[in-house]
């Protein structure tokens, strides 16, 4: 390794660092439990754990994008990425660092103060750029915990229309719900249930990663998050409070009766990706045969999107140059932080 790249994408909940070497080799790939909402202190111990697991030469470059600054510890995105930059500034300073900032580049820390606006959120700009070298024609996916990120690629390039959170979410490019994080009152109003249609309370009860959990799709290691009611995440625990969802105790049904449940949240997640997927699809600035390219957390549940939109499914696991299988898996839910380290070596 001549050359070793750090990415780093600074989530709210998640932090996520990938190790390249200067062919793009992942070498080590690390994702960490980071609720920002709780303080800076929780990203600086995060930071400093990454660093003690990695094994960095002082040449090492960090690229570094961010979602973390709309963490609600901040007045504005400005302060938030201005604190966030400060921090990592300060944790890795005997290190080349850089900040991705969209169709600006990368900007060295002096530039960030000017330049706020074009690094925040510019994650999935990343995650594009690096899936545009290869797919000429595909609508990219990312389902991560909390978000996902529809991106549509004609032609080799990004035809996004929106770059900012708010321009992206009237846009249907970024929708706000995810494969752990995302409350279930915010999937549905209601829900089929023993044969009838019942009313879902609007109450943080239970999030997605509890449907996920009882249908056997979400793998403990990628279980990061806590359970909303502070509780564990046993298949009992994870249907007491789907139960909760609908006005019952866990008693009153069958577990088969909670993973029906389970299936139907799962299908209400399912209906509002589909909405965003065909509203993408429906620009037709893609071929007939265009792939879905998905990455993230959720691609089990992007693999049945995919299917419901009768389009053929494509990993980014083709993509990743790793040495280990475990590596790969890694490095497709952590896509943005590989991206911007792969971007980084080519810089």
């Amino acid at each position: 390794m001549t050359q070793a790249t750090v990415g780093w994408d600074i989530g709210g909940a998640h932090l996520k660092a990938v190790l390249v070497d200067d062919a793009g080799n992942a070498l080590q790939v690390l994702q960490l439990a980071c609720p920002l909402w709780r303080g800076l202190d929780v990203l600086a111990l995060a930071v400093d754990e990454v660093l003690t697991k990695f094994n960095l030469p002082q040449t090492t470059v960090h690229a570094i994008t961010m979602t973390g600054e709309l963490a609600d510890i901040f007045k504005d995105r400005h302060d938030g990425v201005m604190q966030i930059a400060q921090l990592l500034a300060l944790k890795l300073t005997p290190y080349q660092q850089f900040y991705y900032a969209g169709k600006q580049g990368f900007l060295t820390f002096e530039q960030v103060a000017q330049n706020t606006m074009h690094i925040s959120s510019a994650n999935w700009l990343a995650t594009a750029s690096f899936v545009a070298e290869q797919y000429k024609q595909a609508l990219l996916i990312d389902m991560g915990s909390t978000t996902t990120d529809f991106i549509v690629i004609a032609n080799g390039q990004i035809q996004s229309r929106g770059l900012t959170d708010a321009a992206r979410l009237q846009y249907d490019e970024l929708v706000y719900t995810g494969m752990i994080r995302t409350p279930l009152m915010a999937l549905t109003q209601r829900v089929p249930f023993s044969g009838e249609w019942v009313n879902v309370a609007a109450e943080y009860f239970a999030t997605t990663a509890d449907i996920y959990r009882l249908i056997g799709y979400l793998d403990e290691a990628e279980d990061m998050s806590d359970t909303a009611d502070g509780k564990g995440k046993t298949p009992l625990e994870s249907a007491r409070r789907l139960a909760r969802m609908i006005g019952h105790d866990v008693q009153v049904a069958a577990m088969s009766d909670w993973v029906n449940l389970a299936h139907a949240f799962k299908q209400a997640q399912l209906n509002m990706l589909k909405n965003a997927a065909l509203r993408q699809l429906s620009r037709g600035l893609l071929e007939a045969n265009a792939p879905i390219v998905i990455a993230g957390a959720g691609r089990v549940v992007l693999k049945e999107l995919a299917q419901q939109l009768n389009r053929t499914v494509c990993g980014v696991d083709s993509m990743i140059k790793t040495y280990s299988d475990t590596d790969k898996n890694w490095a497709s839910i952590c896509l943005p932080a590989y991206a911007v380290a792969n971007l980084a070596v080519h810089f």
